[in-house]
């Protein structure tokens, strides 16, 4: 409806073709060349625009439009409805779903909404916008316009409008169609946001689209709270297939278009590093410890990288040496990530490798580093906020007393942005307090936070790490999670 085509196929426009006529055609190759001709041939514009705008695009645009067949019927329906407990929403609950409400979210979004694509209309009739203008240029376009003498006023009131509602939280990433968190944050990110977000809808469960499952299959997660089912059935692009899911009383159960025998939705996979295949942490965590040794050598950087292949699959990883008798901290950081549910420390064993006992942290084969991804500007539209992840690194750093976090120990998965921490050598000092570089940083300790550090009993801690960690080092991990309860606890 506002003009982001990026995903529609040549087939979608074709069923629109028989709708097209000739002097739309014409009227809008007019408009486009009186735009941009300056200097370049009738012939040469002609042919760039039927390539861009094949035969049927202006009688889908049309279609969309806030007066047209689907754009009537699209502007009809709530942004999120709530269906015996389960709400559906496109993108997912953020905490502006919390703050405004059902109502709220229907109400004035859906408000902003009609009121944006009707101005977009006006502005598409006197032609200030064409319809071969995408979403993303609208502002360009707007700010570059320089309106007649005897402009229209309708036509001034549309441009200021449209600047407007362009800002609107139901374009912006953390609006309910766009946001990714419910599905890309970890779970003691993102858990405490999306109970609190159903609560304020009077709802049990949400069912999401918009993010296509990796597997191409429907998900789920926070105890089936959250369901996935983008499959990516938009097969051209995303290679994925149709999925039905049927809500019968307190049976789930998904569909396949091949007809396939049901199932039930899978659990939402671990997101701390892409793994071959989608190969789960268990599998990945046996063949770090099982696998053969293929190679081992030393990078840029001077880590010593391992190759571990089971004839199937293979896997680099870091290797690091034994810190001290009994005294493994990279093994311990991952312990501690799963417990808490964090999401970013990659899978890491305890192994032998060369006669040395030291621990494999599996690597993954594209990333950026933190130097890499500044330098480059990108990660501002990572899935789950920058702002976010690095939040939640702090609070970690701080619980395990990591000394040693700089840019090359954190990387990326370019694909999603998603924050993988590495090599954990410098980590769990028998040590309170926090290390120098982050006494002067800011903790968001979280409802998630505290439940979690809350669930690191002493018991629990002895139970998990008395093979990695000393008793100096259990004792002083005990006591920093103390602190950081306290301090979630002051006023």
């Amino acid at each position: 409806m506002i003009g982001d085509l990026r995903y529609v196929s040549k087939a979608e426009y074709a069923a629109f073709a028989d709708d097209e006529t000739a002097e739309e055609r014409e009227r809008w190759f007019t408009a486009y060349e009186k735009r941009y001709a300056g200097g370049t041939s009738p012939e040469v514009l002609r042919k760039k625009f039927d390539e861009q705008f094949p035969v049927g695009f202006f009688a889908l645009r049309r279609a969309f439009r806030p007066d047209g067949k689907y754009g009537r019927w699209l502007l009809a329906k709530p942004v999120i409805v709530v269906v015996n407990g389960t709400a559906f929403v496109h993108g997912g609950l953020s905490p502006l779903v919390e703050k405004l409400g059902l109502d709220g979210v229907n109400g004035r979004l859906k408000s902003e909404l009609t009121t944006y694509v009707d101005a977009l209309q006006v502005l598409t009739k006197a032609e200030v916008l064409l319809p071969t203008d995408s979403h993303y240029d609208t502002d360009a376009v707007l700010n570059a316009y320089l309106p007649a003498l005897d402009e229209k006023p309708a036509a001034l009131d549309a441009i200021a409008v449209a600047r407007r509602l362009g800002q609107s939280d139901l374009f912006d990433s953390d609006g309910p169609l766009w946001y990714r968190g419910s599905v890309s944050c970890g779970e003691l990110i993102e858990e405490h946001r999306l109970l609190a977000a159903l609560a304020a809808l009077g709802a049990d469960r949400v069912v999401v689209g918009h993010t296509p499952t990796p597997n191409r299959r429907v998900l789920q997660r926070f105890d089936g709270r959250l369901i996935e089912v983008d499959t990516g059935m938009l097969e051209f692009y995303y290679k994925g297939s149709g999925n039905a899911l049927i809500l019968d009383g307190n049976t789930v159960s998904v569909v396949n278009q091949s007809g396939a025998d049901p199932y039930s939705p899978i659990e939402h996979p671990r997101g701390a590093s892409m793994r071959p295949d989608n190969m789960s942490p268990e599998a990945l965590q046996q063949l770090l410890e099982n696998g053969e040794i293929l190679s081992q050598q030393a990078d840029q950087s001077g880590r010593s990288i391992v190759k571990v292949g089971d004839g199937r699959n293979s896997v680099s990883a870091i290797f690091e040496k034994r810190s001290g008798r009994g005294f493994y901290p990279g093994v311990a950081a991952y312990r501690l990530d799963r417990l808490l549910e964090l999401d970013m420390v990659p899978v890491t064993v305890l192994r032998e490798v060369g006669g040395t006992s030291g621990s494999l942290q599996f690597l993954a084969n594209k990333f950026y580093d933190e130097s890499q991804r500044s330098a480059s500007g990108q990660g501002g539209g990572a899935a789950c906020s920058l702002m976010d992840q690095w939040g939640a690194m702090y609070v970690f750093d701080v619980l395990i007393y990591n000394e040693g976090r700089g840019m090359q120990r954190m990387l990326y998965d370019t694909a999603t942005w998603r924050l993988m921490l590495i090599e954990h050598e410098r980590s769990f000092a028998g040590k309170k307090g926090r290390p120098k570089h982050l006494k002067g940083v800011s903790l968001d300790i979280s409802d998630g936070w505290r439940l979690a550090l809350a669930g690191l009993t002493d018991a629990v801690l002895a139970e998990n790490f008395s093979d990695v960690l000393d008793k100096r080092r259990l004792k002083a991990l005990a006591a920093r999670r103390n602190e950081l309860l306290a301090v979630s606890e002051a006023p």
